[in-house]
């Protein structure tokens, strides 16, 4: 006869599940727009940059993020602009890459 198993053992087995999925849910959230320098979402102008940002919701669990630190650097195909945000309900941090492409002229 087999007894329960204890509730620490649950509990780490449940704990090691969450966190497999959290390293599951962040390497697809790397493959998006804007996760990384080489995949940065265009924008036409720096002003919508932060609105942007602020209206992604967290990949973890959906809540609204929360602005950082900025940091711009320029290269030949636009300015580059790197977000640093912070989930409000997770804490889970997160970098956003995006390129200001002016738009051509007619």
């Amino acid at each position: 006869m087999s007894r329960a198993p204890r509730p620490r053992r649950l509990r780490r087995a449940r704990d090691r599940a969450l966190r497999k999925q959290v390293r599951r849910v962040e390497q697809l959230a790397a493959e998006l727009p804007g996760a990384s320098a080489e995949l940065p979402i265009d924008v036409a102008s720096a002003s919508v940059v932060e609105e942007k940002a602020r209206a992604t919701p967290c990949v973890q669990c959906g809540g609204d993020l929360e602005l950082g630190a900025d940091r711009a650097t320029s290269t030949t195909r636009g300015v580059l602009r790197q977000i640093t945000l912070g989930c409000r309900r997770c804490h889970a941090p997160r970098t956003m890459w995006f390129r200001i492409v002016p738009r051509a002229l007619n």
